[in-house]
């Protein structure tokens, strides 16, 4: 038996949509016509979700399903087999819960492979965009160890971990900008419509200006006639450079600076390696093999250098190599968290240790965005400020000289 979405219409000519389960196509239209449906679509969900993966291309937004929604589903259907409820009647009740109508197309999909008698993990691989390979790795290890609840409480857990930490980077990222952006607009109106208007009242005194205010005006006039040639221009240069990062190879090499720059790298190290050992902690203690471990938490690290890095760790551990020194051996993650490693491999405490390093790590990131946030933001102030004072100061100038001519 398998669940397939269906679009029909009823006599009123009202569209609905939904998901049934049956064994063919044709079974659900039948039954969609004794409710005095007329059936328009009807599509294996599994089927339809490849359809729309290929449709969406490189559109994440129209394939996945936000990170609150998994975690909620997680921990919902760990708490049902935790109380001892089979899986399919685990996946229709958390089907059932849910309003939102492609979590619980998705979730029927999965009940209609566990049904057919297939294990969990390969019902969730038929949805890769919503089931990510550490989740589905993390599953099977659960349901061969005979401990899927327990995995599920920390795959709950992971998911809400990670979508906290990296709420709060893209937090500690958003404000700088967005009061960047203010700042330049508000300026770029000052030197494009304010400064003409003030400007003009001492040119027509045929007075010689002051240094100062001839820059300032020279600024208005380059703004004013050339300033959507200059936005223009920016907006290629961006464009170009985001198509000439497309490259592996160049994406690498600014990957590669963004780790020397002071606070920057400091900043995208601490995020990725937080990352890294949440991910290969949560792996470790569902029993998934060491290098597939490594392996999997290898992708979740978005910096090209240091997810190099790890695959040629998890080379350097597939000879025999201790963990903690193959990924010393890159010189790109914290002495701390090698240390951690090393000592948790040394007392067969690996696990643990994993999990101090990954709260170390988050801890010291969370510590870096707050004093970062805290920072920026006065200091983005402050150079507005200045801004502003120059602009004034300079169209105050000839005012002040005016009047010493006057005295």
């Amino acid at each position: 038996m398998g669940a397939f979405e269906y679009t029909a219409l009823d006599a009123a000519g009202r569209r609905h949509k939904g998901v049934l389960e049956g064994d063919t196509a044709r079974q659900v239209r039948s039954l969609l016509r004794d409710k005095a449906l007329l059936p328009v679509t009807v599509a294996e969900v599994a089927a339809q979700e490849s359809r729309t993966q290929r449709a969406a291309g490189g559109f994440t937004l129209l394939r996945r399903v936000s990170t609150t929604d998994l975690a909620l589903l997680t921990r919902q259907l760990a708490t049902l087999v935790r109380a001892g409820l089979p899986l399919e009647e685990a996946l229709l009740a958390v089907s059932q819960q849910t309003e939102r109508p492609r979590v619980q197309s998705i979730l029927l999909g999965v009940r209609a492979r566990v049904m057919e008698g297939h294990a969990l993990a390969v019902g969730l691989a038929d949805f890769p965009r919503v089931f990510p390979e550490i989740y589905r790795a993390t599953v099977a290890a659960g349901e061969q160890s005979g401990h899927l609840d327990t995995v599920l409480e920390r795959l709950a857990d992971y998911t809400e971990s990670r979508e906290v930490l990296r709420q709060k980077v893209l937090g500690a990222m958003l404000y700088p900008i967005v009061l960047t952006i203010m700042s330049f607009t508000i300026v770029s109106i000052l030197l494009a419509y304010v400064v003409p208007k003030v400007v003009q009242v001492f040119e027509n005194s045929r007075t010689r200006l002051p240094l100062m205010t001839r820059a300032l005006v020279a600024v208005s006039d380059l703004i004013r006639h050339y300033g959507i040639w200059l936005l223009l221009a920016l907006i290629a240069l961006a464009v170009l450079f985001v198509r000439w990062q497309r490259e592996p190879a160049n994406q690498r090499r600014v990957h590669r600076w963004l780790l020397t720059l002071p606070l920057v790298g400091k900043l995208l190290r601490g995020f990725n390696t937080a990352r890294f050992t949440r991910t290969l902690s949560i792996l470790t203690a569902s029993a998934v093999p060491v290098l597939d471990a490594l392996r999997i938490s290898g992708e979740v690290v978005t910096n090209l250098p240091m997810r190099d890095a790890v695959a040629e760790a998890t080379a350097r551990v597939r000879e025999g190599a201790p963990i903690g020194r193959s990924l010393a051996a890159s010189r790109l993650f914290p002495p701390m968290t090698i240390h951690l490693i090393s000592s948790g491999e040394s007392s067969g405490k690996l696990e643990n240790m994993l999990e101090r390093a990954a709260l170390s790590q988050e801890r010291e990131l969370e510590g870096l965005v707050t004093a970062l946030t805290g920072l920026l933001g006065p200091l983005l102030i402050v150079c507005m400020g200045m801004f502003v004072m120059g602009i004034v100061f300079a169209m105050l100038l000839p005012i002040f000289e005016m009047n010493t001519l006057i005295r």
